[in-house]
């Protein structure tokens, strides 16, 4: 899979099982380390407690994972500081940076007050609360129309979720020169050796609301559209013109 829709979100409801705290709990570490296979040695015990009975919240725990060393040293000890700023906001807000200025502020907490601080930036964020509140794991929305993000968003964070298994592959920042020059992000296909076989001859479902009835009416009803890796970014960029909203992109074949 290359760009895969958002799942269902995962939350974890009052009165829950082990089964279903043991679910929000993997779903936290998949999210969170972007995938990385998490040994019993490297599971932090303590806050899965915590967790458990109730002392602290899904967003608690988030901040658990993410302060963690364990997530320092894979996204931050060995990545550049645009890269690990990259993944901060793949990991714990599910989409790209949108501009040179989220990235510079970033930078400008970390360097001010510290590891701690940016990342609680993320997770105390007005958007992470609207978007996952308290008990909701974070997932990828770049690929769903959100109000104020523009087309190339969905490029972006293209760029960065491509690939299952190498969506965290490479210490370098992705999107530094677009964001640098405000230049769209093209969609490029992944190198074969990167993990993920060539996407050109793939096809891709756009899932879409679109308006059916007259404006005074206001009604919208779901439209699919199948095309070739290289239409999609037109024919996106003709569903949010004609007053449309993605709702999926997903890989058909």
């Amino acid at each position: 899979m290359l760009w895969v829709a958002s799942a269902e979100p995962v939350e974890l409801w009052s009165h829950a099982s082990e089964d279903d705290l043991q679910i929000v709990i993997q779903a936290v570490y998949r999210q969170v380390l972007g995938n990385q296979y998490v040994m019993d040695s490297q599971r932090l015990s303590s806050s899965e407690s915590l967790l458990r009975d109730g002392s602290i919240t899904v967003r608690g725990f988030v901040r658990s994972v993410a302060q963690s060393d364990l997530y320092r040293s894979l996204f931050f000890d060995t990545s550049s500081a645009y890269r690990f700023i990259e993944l901060n906001f793949k990991h714990l807000l599910g989409r790209a940076p949108t501009d040179q200025a989220e990235i510079s502020a970033h930078v400008q907490t970390y360097n001010e007050q510290g590891y701690a601080a940016d990342i609680n930036s993320y997770i105390d964020s007005e958007e992470y609360i609207t978007n996952f509140g308290e008990n909701t794991v974070p997932y990828v929305k770049g690929n769903q129309s959100q109000p104020g993000f523009k087309t190339v968003d969905f490029n972006r964070t293209f760029a960065l979720e491509r690939g299952f298994a190498a969506n965290n592959i490479g210490k370098s920042a992705r999107l530094i020169t677009d964001l640098a020059s405000n230049q769209a992000t093209r969609f490029v296909s992944p190198r074969k050796s990167a993990g993920s076989g060539s996407n050109t001859s793939k096809r891709f479902r756009i899932t879409a609301s679109t308006k059916v009835a007259s404006a005074r009416l206001n009604r919208r009803s779901a439209s699919e559209y199948v095309v070739d890796y290289s239409q999609m970014s037109g024919q996106v960029q003709n569903i949010l013109k004609a007053g449309g909203k993605i709702l999926s992109i997903t890989e058909v074949g």
